[in-house]
């Protein structure tokens, strides 16, 4: 992929990630460390959502708790697809009676004996739904972003959070960033006046797309939207939220702080006539309350450009904060150290939470991050100038009343009806309330 923004190599996501070199800040603990406190510790972890993710994420969970000598197995999964749920004897041998299937299978997933481990990756329109209920069930969870598609979703993981503190449970999230070195060294010598006062941030996830599309095939509406989850707002809450999460959030890291209003523009520019509602790009500017801006660009249509980065901006210097920076006087300095792959991290963070009872909770970090990318996205769906608490208060519910109340009673009957933020078409939300109308 080509990457022409100079604060950062031409790496993707993946590829930086895993394959530059790191070494493990103070902040991040290494795999001897947690072996004698954890040689005692049994996790029996069940999967929700078993696509290419979640096979993914339990791949990642089973090979940490291998490298930190802790017993570890996958003894369940749940998929709304029975196709995807056998994905349990393909990849981690369990019986078929331990590969559940349906709207309802992620409770009887949960309610395994022994369980103690849930790992969320389904789309994430059913991220709160399955997140209340593993809180519930009193366990550990690792989740996958984004938390949430809209304001009552985030709603949801916020109040299932302070739950789990109140239980002891440790949650980590799917912001693998926040668990690589190379982030949390550099990060912190910019809260440390490395650069001075940060006073203008860049988030980047402009890649060549067009984004993937699955078809439109099932045998009832449903149907056919899950199985193509990332083309429906109620599903992955459009491509601003689902993916450029992870950039907004290290910006969110670096001020410290969410923004407090946004205002954007964006469009449904090569995706045609095909099944779906999202958009494909989008530029969003954020506002702090300190007066820091936020420039965001993410896409996924045939462009020269792409990047997949963030920047930063200070009185004093510039930095990218994968690992570097570059003051205005004084030498450059670059993060160089022994490799870490942060999928695996994430997990390894967690398990020695859990065997130290020491604190881990990323849901406020996570959710906050979600819904400033769902601040954006509106921001640019309406046309206006969006407010953070307009977002948090909002009532407005993109699924089926169902998904926020009891999600196992779902139907393949029950779908939420489309309306396409199409601009210039038809009013930018059509039959749908205002932004100002959903506070109430």
């Amino acid at each position: 992929m080509q990457d022409n923004n100079p604060a950062s190599g031409a790496l993707s996501r993946r590829s930086f990630l895993k394959n530059s070199t790191l070494a493990a800040a103070a902040a991040t603990v290494s795999f001897p460390a947690i072996l004698h406190a954890q040689n005692k510790l049994t996790l029996n972890a069940v999967i929700i959502g078993v696509g290419g993710r979640g096979s993914g994420a339990g791949k990642n969970f089973l090979d940490a708790a291998k490298q930190a000598g802790v017993e570890a197995k996958i003894v369940g999964v749940a998929d709304l697809f029975p196709d995807a749920a056998a994905n349990g004897t393909k990849h981690f041998g369990l019986p078929a009676d331990k590969c559940f299937s349906g709207f309802d299978s992620y409770v009887k997933a949960l309610d395994l004996p022994g369980v103690n481990y849930a790992i969320l990756a389904s789309p994430p329109g059913f991220r709160p739904a399955h997140f209340k209920a593993a809180i519930a069930a009193g366990k550990h969870v690792f989740t996958e972003k984004p938390v949430a598609v809209d304001g009552p979703g985030c709603a949801i993981m916020y109040a299932a959070g302070e739950e789990a503190k109140k239980k002891g449970l440790k949650v980590a999230a799917g912001t693998q960033r926040r668990h690589h070195p190379g982030y949390i060294e550099t990060i912190k010598r910019i809260q440390d006046g490395a650069i001075g006062d940060v006073t203008d941030t860049r988030a980047y996830w402009v890649n060549g797309g067009p984004i993937w599309h699955r078809g439109n095939k099932g045998d009832t509406e449903m149907e056919r939207q899950v199985r193509n989850w990332y083309h429906y707002i109620w599903l992955c809450g459009d491509h601003c939220v689902e993916q450029h999460v992870h950039n907004i959030d290290i910006c969110n890291w670096v001020v410290g702080a969410h923004p407090v209003k946004a205002w954007g523009m964006g469009a449904r520019q090569q995706l045609g006539d095909k099944a779906g509602e999202i958009w494909d790009n989008f530029a969003i500017e954020f506002e702090y309350a300190s007066g820091v801006r936020m420039h965001s660009y993410c896409g996924q249509i045939k462009r020269d450009f792409s990047s997949i980065s963030e920047a930063i901006v200070g009185s004093k210097g510039t930095s990218n904060p994968a690992g570097q920076i570059r003051p205005k006087d004084g030498a450059p300095w670059r993060y160089r150290g022994e490799n870490v792959d942060p999928y695996q991290q994430e997990h390894v963070d967690l398990i020695n939470a859990i065997a130290k009872n020491t604190e881990l909770n990323e849901v406020e970090q996570v959710t906050n991050s979600t819904l400033t990318a769902i601040m954006g996205r509106e921001a640019a769906y309406s046309g206006s100038v969006v407010e953070w608490d307009d977002m948090k208060s909002s009532t407005y519910k993109y699924g089926p009343e169902l998904l926020y109340t009891d999600a196992s009673k779902l139907t393949w009957g029950d779908h939420r009806i489309l309306m396409p933020p199409m601009p210039g078409s038809y009013s930018i939300f059509g039959d749908r309330p205002s932004v100002a109308e959903r506070k109430v």
